[in-house]
């Protein structure tokens, strides 16, 4: 029952006719006057944001403007990008290399790491050595 009382209330409030009447101070002469309800005033709000974003987003999808959004771009500088990643982690990759590389060469030239040294005895074969 009350459910009920609430939303007739809340329609019948909604359509309720208000005035808007634009005056000029000076004069106090009446300019405009409006008929507005709340209503009409939401559906006229709606309306004008429901354009406003179909407009922007029109702007952006069918302008040159699309390309100054983070993270779009061309077809050709998306693969320009991905190859110049490629190329980057690669030379990371050998740099990372090279500096271990020379880090073990430090520690056995400074001989903070102990070198094993093979003590097996490699068998020579011997070849014939033809004289002329």
């Amino acid at each position: 029952m009350a459910k009920q009382i609430f939303e007739t209330n809340t329609f019948k409030r909604l359509r309720n006719q208000y005035r808007l009447v634009i005056i000029n101070d000076d004069t106090y002469e009446e300019l405009v006057t409006f008929k507005l309800s709340r209503l009409s005033v939401y559906v006229a709000f709606s309306t004008a944001f429901v354009l406003l974003v179909t407009l922007t987003v029109a702007l952006i999808v069918f302008t040159p403007l699309k390309y100054y959004i983070p993270g779009y771009g061309s077809k050709e500088s998306r693969t320009e990008l991905q190859l110049l990643q490629m190329k980057t982690d690669s030379l990371e990759r050998s740099i990372q290399y090279k500096d271990q590389y020379l880090e073990s060469l430090k520690k056995v030239l400074s001989g903070s790491m102990p070198v094993q040294k093979d003590t097996t005895s490699l068998t020579i074969p011997k070849t014939d050595i033809i004289k002329e």
